[in-house]
């Protein structure tokens, strides 16, 4: 059998190893109690290191790393903030905005189905029956009334076609004027740039709309002299006072100048503010420097879209070139519209003198 310790013998184990231990130490040397002894394990003998210190080269690289990326950041901003509070942005946030309400309210309106309501009432057979017979013959007295009015209309514009027909050729020949016109780019006449002023440039629109041609609506000098007269195809001067130099075909004796402006009631700003009011009439000498004075005159947008001005060339002089000479608008702060410009009078025969009496061309 084998041999067991008892339990007194295991419990006086750690005491002879105390002795033991004690019986080992040196002479002179402190001796460690066992409350001492049981501390040890508790304290920390770890020996306190100092924090790392950061290199001064590694924090200024790090403070300029930060400045830069503030100042890019600030740039980015003051760029942004400008951005949007210029009108470009404005003006193409709005555009943005209208298309897509345009969209939605096209969608809402055909792409979405119409609700039906459900009837109110059931109708039997017979009743249903006595509707539609009705209803067909409402629809047959209509019928037969608009069969009558297209009868009338057309016996009416067999006996009026030809009458009609020859008044609206004889209007567009005579032009509402009856009188030919000399500054019509068609017989000849041309501007010269060279007197003339400026177009008119919207910088604030130039930025970003004129980026796209069909969007550009600025219009040559050249327009005044073309018979097609519609709101917007005109040419615009900056601020209210400006001239045009027109280029005859001829030598022409003046005897009437007719501005054409359309009337207000068609205009998409709703007035005539931009169209010319106070203006001066001048011939030009072969020699292209001497002006003569023809008359100043007031064009009335109250009036009449087209009004005719007789001028004061008395004696009768021809001239080879006319200035218009835009004095004042009516109001618009910015522009004057000039739309088409037509000159009267008479041609002389080439080689003629200037006082030299013409035939009507």
């Amino acid at each position: 059998m084998r041999w067991k310790p008892s339990a007194e013998a295991c419990a006086s184990e750690p005491q002879r190893a105390d002795r033991l231990w004690r019986g080992n130490q040196p002479a002179g040397s402190p001796v460690v109690s066992e409350e001492q002894f049981d501390l040890l394990p508790t304290l920390d003998l770890r020996q306190e290191m100092p924090p790392p210190r950061v290199s001064k080269s590694f924090l200024s690289l790090l403070l300029r790393v930060l400045s830069v990326l503030l100042s890019l950041v600030g740039d980015v901003l003051v760029i942004v903030y400008r951005e949007v509070c210029s009108i470009r942005f404005l003006l193409t946030a709005l555009s943005l905005l209208s298309l897509f309400l345009a969209a939605l309210w096209w969608g809402l309106l055909y792409l979405v189905p119409p609700l039906e309501n459900e009837p109110k009432e059931m109708l039997t057979l017979s009743e249903y029956h006595e509707r539609v017979r009705s209803q067909g013959q409402q629809l047959q007295q209509l019928q037969a009334q608009l069969d009558k009015l297209h009868k009338e209309v057309s016996s009416v514009r067999a006996a009026n076609s030809e009458r009609v027909a020859k008044l609206v050729f004889q209007r567009l020949n005579e032009d509402f004027v009856r009188k030919p016109d000399y500054a019509l780019s068609s017989v000849g006449a041309s501007i010269d740039l060279d007197k003339t002023s400026h177009d008119y440039e919207d910088a604030n629109t130039a930025y970003f709309w004129n980026r796209f041609s069909f969007w550009n609506y600025a219009r040559p000098p050249t327009v005044i002299l073309e018979p097609d007269v519609f709101p917007g195809n005109c040419w615009a001067f900056e601020g209210d006072q400006g001239q045009v130099v027109i280029r005859l075909p001829g030598r022409v004796q003046l005897s009437d100048i007719t501005l054409q402006h359309p009337p207000p009631s068609v205009a998409h700003t709703g007035g005539a503010n931009s169209a010319p009011r106070d203006f001066a009439v001048y011939g030009l000498q072969v020699d292209d420097e001497t002006e003569v004075f023809l008359g100043k005159f007031t064009f009335d947008v109250e009036k009449s879209e087209i009004q005719t001005f007789h001028l004061q060339n008395d004696p009768p002089t021809a001239f080879p070139k006319v200035k218009i000479q835009i004095l004042s608008n009516w109001g618009h702060p910015r522009f004057t519209c000039l739309y088409r410009v037509r000159a009267h009078g008479m041609r002389t025969s080439e080689g003629a003198g200037d006082s030299a009496t013409g035939e009507p061309h």
